[in-house]
């Protein structure tokens, strides 16, 4: 592929997220592909909604432009999707007219279903990469409220939802998902023929998160005990992330392993419930909640830990926190879920739980934790092969090669 061609690419992705604040796989995933192919020479812009901290209507990061629509974030449900499909729509007319973009590359359904209703976009080459569904997500972070009206509600989100989804990916040309699962959630759910989709994995910055040896340098400036096995995860606090069972878990792991601490990053509805049930559970000690963690300081928790643990009980379409970790030389024990499953059975099935319960939990977490204290080498080798799996098999290199063939091929 000649350098020219490449400069020539206009490529426009759509979502409801930004790229300005990177805080969860989403944002992440977008953040890296849209700067990256930016780099390589293409033009980048990016469709979204301005989100309530966003202070401009437009700003260039890191080569890429974000253009956001506005929207009243106190309207009612219908004015909110409305508004999506009117000023979405016309900032899409505006943008194509000015730049007529040879590709664009979906990424959530709401902000692309008012693309996909212009006109213009008819003779662009579409692709979407789906992260998950848009619908089962919004089901299991919203919990059904009890009044009636707030049950129809919920109930109305999910049908728009799950309507937008089907129709954007039936108005592509192509789709892309970063696991074999997504890709089969796709065909049972929305029937989406298997030889339309294709698996483009995500990746890892191997220069933000790599191995560190001093670990208790790092402990230290955190005030994280320096004699202690660090149990280590970060998660959004939802149901479907599985932490109070890690929390019940760790209750039979303290009898067995008195030395363990577990650090338990993130923010969500949750967190009053999970610190009352480690009070409980007399695991006070044991525990220490940090909140949400800043992106500069992530790489420095994987770091000081000993061994990264994923409770998820459903919906972990990929696992970017997986390969975060293991790039960091950070074993990982993780439920056999979604994408977590396909990571490490490719990489060492003897890290995953036989299944999402707390037992299963225990029971594996005690196991590597007495053969990580009776063999220290063992451990050691285990760390390099984590770093060496992650550069053999999942850097945004690869996966930025794959997407660029896709959307500059399509458009040549």
């Amino acid at each position: 592929m000649s350098h020219d061609l490449k400069s020539m690419s206009k490529i426009l992705f759509v979502s409801d997220v930004s790229i300005e604040n990177v805080d969860g796989g989403a944002e992440r995933v977008l953040f890296e592909q849209s700067t990256r192919l930016a780099k390589r020479g293409h033009s980048i812009h990016i469709l979204t909604r301005k989100l309530p901290e966003h202070k401009k209507n437009r700003v260039t990061i890191h080569g890429v432009k974000e253009w956001r629509y506005r929207l009243n974030y106190h309207s009612n449900d219908f004015k909110f999707f409305f508004d999506t499909y009117f000023y979405g729509r016309k900032l899409f007319n505006y943008l194509q007219k000015k730049y007529r973009f040879s590709a664009i590359n979906f990424h959530q359904p709401i902000s692309s279903f008012a693309v996909i209703s212009s006109p213009l976009s008819h003779t662009t080459n579409k692709f979407y990469t789906c992260h998950s569904l848009s619908f089962e997500e919004f089901a299991i972070r919203n919990s059904k409220n009890k009044t009636l009206l707030n049950r129809s509600f919920h109930l109305f989100h999910i049908i728009i939802r799950k309507w937008l989804e089907k129709k954007v990916l039936n108005d592509s040309d192509k789709i892309i998902v970063l696991s074999q699962y997504t890709k089969n959630k796709l065909k049972n759910l929305y029937h989406i023929d298997s030889k339309n989709v294709s698996i483009i994995p995500g990746g890892v910055d191997l220069k933000r998160f790599y191995p560190f040896l001093k670990k208790n340098q790092i402990r230290r400036s955190f005030g994280i005990p320096g004699n202690k096995f660090i149990l280590f995860t970060v998660r959004n606090l939802v149901p479907r992330m599985g932490l109070e069972n890690l929390i019940i878990a760790l209750k039979d792991i303290v009898n067995k392993a008195p030395d363990i601490f577990l650090i338990i990053g993130g923010e969500g509805p949750l967190k009053h419930k999970l610190e009352q049930l480690s009070l409980k559970l007399d695991l006070n000690r044991f525990i220490k909640f940090v909140g949400f963690i800043p992106e500069k300081e992530l790489p420095k928790y994987y770091q000081l830990a000993d061994l990264f643990v994923l409770p998820t009980k459903d919906l972990e379409g990929f696992g970017m926190v997986t390969l975060e970790a293991l790039a960091s030389g950070l074993p990982v024990l993780g439920t056999p879920i979604g994408g977590t499953q396909e990571i490490l059975e490719r990489f060492e099935p003897e890290f995953l739980f036989k299944n999402t319960d707390s037992h299963s939990i225990s029971h594996l977490t005690i196991k590597k934790y007495i053969k990580a204290k009776q063999d220290p080498q063992w451990w050691k080798d285990v760390s390099m092969r984590c770093r060496s799996f992650v550069e053999e098999n999942y850097t945004w290199k690869q996966n930025i090669d794959s997407l660029e063939e896709m959307l500059v091929q399509s458009s040549s």
